[in-house]
């Protein structure tokens, strides 16, 4: 009998991976797409859905289809859409760093939510969520990743991971009563299930269009930060993980839930367990807002890592921090600029990653 496989599909804020492995971890094919390649603007989730469709391809095309059971989808964490009773977008999507700029509003989430939620901070869920209600009548808010799993099973249900920022209390395991004292309709907010959770099968034009089998499974998934952290193979309660992409994030896993708002720190439910930490607007897109490819690359030959640059960044690409510092203020801090590009590379590569050492 053949092995059962199992598809992981991760969007990134610059693009999309896919994997296909067994019961046993072992990888039987994988594919990967860069976002630019489907359109310019990443806060479309007509791109996004391209992206994750051509992993999707990608990856079948390396194995035999017919063994394929279930498949998962993570997506950027507190990056939200509206959508209509179809699943229609009724706009662009709001990105996991997009902060409101109603104070007012802000206001009524400060007041409103425990001092341990996520979803206090101008980037939260329930910002976007309380903006998409207010500008769209939306039938659902869904997170991104709720979305494209709802694309192959016509459920938009969502995940403890993904519904954190949101409001969602993991601890009780539900969506917290003084959500609705902020005035969101709670009729909005998706179902949620525990990441892995079978949700529903693939819906029929969908097998036909990948040439799956019907019975395929599409299960909840989990926010990116949380995959980057699976995909190490860390489980033991210490195990730390920090990952540089677009942005930093750093989790440390837990026997105990740990919040502490101000410091941008929160804790998904996860292995039976808690994943402390937090994601930083500092790193790879900050680089990539001063540096090539090219030039990284070649930078990178002439830099001795255990010399310091002398220079004493917090490279921002914009005003706004979230961790370790909550401060939707907080400023770059991006000069002096010295002549010498393998010193300025230096200077900005290494804060990227100390922040994450200030914290540990």
């Amino acid at each position: 009998m053949a092995e059962p496989l199992y598809i992981g599909i991760d969007l990134g804020t610059s693009g999309a991976r896919a994997i296909a492995m067994d019961g046993d971890g072992i990888v039987a094919g994988e594919a990967a797409f860069v976002m630019a390649g489907f359109g310019s603007n990443h806060r479309d989730p007509a791109v996004w859905k391209q992206v994750t469709d051509a992993a999707l391809m990608g990856v079948l095309a390396q194995i035999d289809r017919e063994n394929v059971v279930a498949i998962c989808i993570d997506g950027t964490s507190g990056t939200m859409l509206p959508i209509d009773a179809s699943g229609t977008p009724l706009a662009q999507g709001r990105m996991y760093n997009d902060a409101c700029e109603d104070a007012a509003l802000l206001d009524i989430i400060a007041r409103h939510a425990p001092q341990e939620s996520a979803a206090h901070g101008a980037s939260s869920g329930l910002a976007k969520a309380l903006i998409f209600q207010r500008d769209y009548a939306p039938y659902k808010v869904v997170h991104q990743a709720d979305w494209l799993a709802g694309n192959l099973c016509g459920i938009y249900s969502s995940d403890d991971n993904n519904a954190l920022k949101t409001g969602y209390d993991p601890v009780a395991g539900r969506w917290p009563d003084w959500m609705a004292n902020t005035g969101l309709d709670m009729a909005l907010l998706p179902v949620v299930h525990q990441p892995g959770t079978p949700v529903g099968r693939l819906q029929p034009a969908i097998a036909a269009e990948f040439d799956l089998p019907e019975a395929v499974q599409i299960v909840a998934g989990t926010t990116d930060g949380c995959a980057s952290f699976l995909a190490t193979g860390a489980e033991q309660v210490g195990d730390g993980v920090t990952a540089l992409g677009t942005t930093l994030t750093l989790k440390i896993l837990s026997d105990v839930p740990v919040f502490d708002p101000a410091s941008g720190v929160y804790s998904h439910h996860i292995l039976g367990k808690w994943l402390a930490g937090g994601a930083s607007n500092t790193g790879g897109k900050v680089l990539a807002a001063y540096f090539t490819n090219e030039e990284l690359v070649e930078l990178s030959n002439c830099i001795d890592p255990t010399q310091d640059s002398g220079l004493d960044y917090y490279p921002l690409t914009k005003p706004g921090e979230r961790f370790p510092v909550a401060d939707p203020d907080r400023p770059p801090v991006m000069i002096p600029v010295p002549d010498d590009r393998a010193r300025l590379a230096a200077g900005r590569t290494t804060l990227s990653g100390a922040a994450s050492a200030i914290v540990i």
